[in-house]
């Protein structure tokens, strides 16, 4: 079992996989989204070129991840068209479609990691047991035009929100 945790109001929940550092290459991934077209999937590979930042959230049916969700997507629409900018969760495609039409979210995707948590292992923000398991840690990484890791942060506390200037500063 991992010695690297997160809190849930002080309870401490394992994380699955590696702690990715600032300056290393980030992992492939392959989640879904949903399109008016259907479900698509969503690769580090569809941004080559572009600044990535990724904002991990546990469910975007909380109050902290839909205000992460919020703040990210009012700060999107003031970044450069080289900037993207994801949401990242394991709630299926289609409810992350309905909360985004629901809470005007349009300046950012929102995409899955519902089928295999592959994503939560490779970026090392998967909680790995108890009543947690299966979803992702708060978190948030930004991934340079060349593929690398300018930015990470892993939230410890899960009911706290990220460092928001920090992120949009590495951006």
């Amino acid at each position: 079992m991992s010695e690297r945790t997160v809190t849930m109001r002080g309870t401490p929940f394992h994380l699955d996989g590696p702690e990715l550092k600032i300056g290393g290459k980030a992992p492939d991934f392959n989640l879904q989204e949903r399109t008016e077209s259907g479900l698509t999937d969503v690769k580090l590979a569809d941004f080559a070129g572009k600044t990535l930042l990724l904002s991990v959230v546990p469910s975007l049916d909380t109050p902290v991840c839909a205000i992460q969700t919020k703040k990210f997507n009012e700060r999107a629409a003031q970044l450069p068209e080289d900037v993207a900018v994801v949401t990242v969760s394991t709630d299926l495609p289609f409810a992350q479609a309905r909360f985004c039409g629901a809470e005007g979210v349009d300046k950012l995707r929102c995409a899955s990691d519902h089928r295999d948590v592959s994503f939560g292992k490779a970026y090392g923000v998967l909680i790995a047991e108890g009543p947690l398991e299966r979803i992702l840690a708060r978190s948030i990484f930004v991934v340079g035009p060349d593929g690398m890791l300018t930015h990470t942060e892993y939230v410890p506390e899960i009911a706290s929100e990220p460092d928001y200037d920090a992120a949009l500063a590495a951006v």
